[in-house]
C-alpha cells in the first residue's frame, strides 16, 4: 500500500449537515472546535456537492456558538461584535498554520 491511500483511509472530517428557515440543507466541515468562558463554538467549512461551487464561494470560515437545550446540540450566529471578534481571532491564531488565512 503507498502512503497516498494509507493517509486517505486515516482521513475522516467530522462533518455536519444544517438547515436554514426555508428547510434547505448545507453540509459543513468541522475544521475546530473550542471551548471559552463566553461558551462553545465551531469553526465551518461549507461543503459542496460540485467543485465550481467551491471556486465561487469566499472561503470564509463559518463560526458559529453551540447551546444546549434538552440534550440536543443547536447552532447559531454570534450577534455580538465583541464577542465574534474573540472568538474568530482564537480560531485564526489556531488554523494559521494549516490554511492560508487573511485576515481583513
Amino acid at each position: 500500500m503507498d502512503n497516498g491511500s494509507k493517509i486517505n483511509e486515516e482521513y475522516n472530517p467530522d462533518i455536519i449537515t444544517l438547515s436554514d428557515e426555508s428547510g434547505k440543507e448545507y453540509a459543513f466541515e468541522v475544521l475546530d472546535a473550542i471551548e471559552t468562558d463566553l461558551g462553545r463554538y465551531l469553526a465551518l467549512l461549507p461543503i459542496f456537492d460540485f467543485p465550481e461551487e467551491s471556486v465561487m464561494d469566499s472561503g470564509e470560515l463559518i463560526v458559529l456558538k453551540v447551546l444546549e437545550e434538552g440534550g440536543e446540540s443547536f447552532y447559531e450566529e454570534i450577534d455580538d461584535d465583541d464577542e465574534y471578534d474573540t472568538i474568530a481571532d482564537i480560531f485564526i491564531e489556531r488554523l494559521q498554520d494549516f490554511f492560508e488565512i487573511e485576515q481583513k
